[in-house]
């Protein structure tokens, strides 16, 4: 397959597609904006997957970000808060669409290798954290922050943190905890961690040798970073399962350790709208049964937080006037009660609800 590519605002190539050997290789490239994922780089990738998938000559897919810094740190959050003030569908359909593309990659047929190298935040999470073999580095850094900016962990991101052992998963869609290395392999974000020095080298052997790809990788895997998630699995198992995050948060200021002040110091200023219905999606997604049930509410939950203006005010905060004082709506976690929950989760209007089928 000959190389494509969708351009981006300054004209540069944001996502880079081709053929190399007997791989298949998708290379997001926006490295000055951390390959944060653009709507018009989504088509791209979907259509690559498609072909690939009944292309003899492509054996496996290799994921990766350009520059040192990043593979991805998420969806292009900007563009989505002025389609709100330009009164335009761009948050459904870039929504709609990513995933489509979240689910391929978690049901492709062929060997899918993540490069979770440096920055792997929220919609990067999409596109590394449900292939079949994630690899991560010394440098890694993977979040899932969207509480903080009005939204909850999507992109397939509550079916990932459901299925963290224990209450990991809650823990970590609550907070945005920055995993490292260590962190992602015990969350079960990522399988295998290979130093950064070595992916060069991986990648021309995945791409241009008959060796499995499993054999590939293992044999080139190091000792992960030190994991701060196991060191305080003990506290975060008895916090995190408490019913509801106003009791999380006051247990969370009744323990002695300096990591659970740091934890309730950092949750404080989070949408409570946000961390509730957070809360509530990754303990009923281990009950949807596939990850496409799971994206298909995750859809309803952001279009109801976009519609309802708290992911807009979150974004509006931090990153385009970043005075860091959000107004959420309900300001109070008591003030968000059962019936506005489940007025977030219940089916969209006839025809607006998205159907990702399996």
């Amino acid at each position: 397959m000959s190389a494509s590519s969708s351009a981006s605002s300054d004209n540069q190539p944001s996502v880079i597609v081709r053929r190399e050997g007997r791989a298949g290789r998708i290379t997001l490239n926006r490295p000055r904006a951390l390959n944060a994922l653009a709507h018009e780089m989504v088509a791209p990738m979907v259509d690559a997957l498609r072909s690939w998938s009944d292309d003899p000559k492509v054996e496996l897919v290799i994921l990766d970000g350009a520059g040192e810094r990043g593979l991805c740190a998420g969806g292009d959050v900007i563009s989505l808060y002025h389609s709100k003030k330009e009164g335009t569908d761009l948050a459904r359909r870039f929504w709609a669409e990513e995933y489509v593309l979240n689910a391929l990659i978690g049901s492709y047929a062929k060997p899918f290798v993540a490069i979770q190298d440096g920055i792997v935040m929220g919609g990067g999470i999409g596109l590394s954290g449900h292939a079949s073999h994630r690899i991560v580095t010394e440098r890694s850094m993977l979040a899932m922050p969207e509480t903080a900016i009005g939204l909850i962990p999507d992109v397939g991101g509550t079916w990932l943190l459901a299925h963290s052992p224990g209450q990991i998963g809650v823990f970590l869609g609550l907070t945005g905890h920055r995993m490292n290395s260590g962190d992602a392999l015990y969350a079960g974000i990522a399988d295998t961690c290979i130093a950064s020095s070595a992916l060069r080298e991986l990648i021309d052997v995945l791409a241009n040798t008959d060796e499995p790809v499993s054999v590939s990788i293992a044999q080139r895997a190091t000792a992960p970073s030190p994991s701060v998630l196991a060191d305080n699995r003990e506290m975060i198992d008895r916090v995190f399962s408490l019913p509801t995050v106003e009791q999380i948060r006051a247990a969370l200021g009744g323990e002695p350790a300096e990591f659970a002040a740091k934890v309730a110091k950092a949750i404080g200023p989070f949408s409570p709208l946000a961390m509730k219905t957070t809360l509530s999606a990754i303990r009923r997604s281990k009950a949807l049964g596939s990850l496409e049930r799971a994206l298909e509410v995750e859809y309803r939950l952001c279009v109801r937080l976009f519609d309802r203006g708290e992911f807009t005010e979150g974004i509006r905060a931090l990153l385009i006037d970043k005075d860091r004082k959000p107004a959420w709506n309900p300001p109070r976690l008591e003030d968000v009660d059962d019936a506005l929950l489940e007025s977030l989760f219940a089916p969209l209007p006839a025809g607006e609800d998205i159907d990702l089928g399996a």
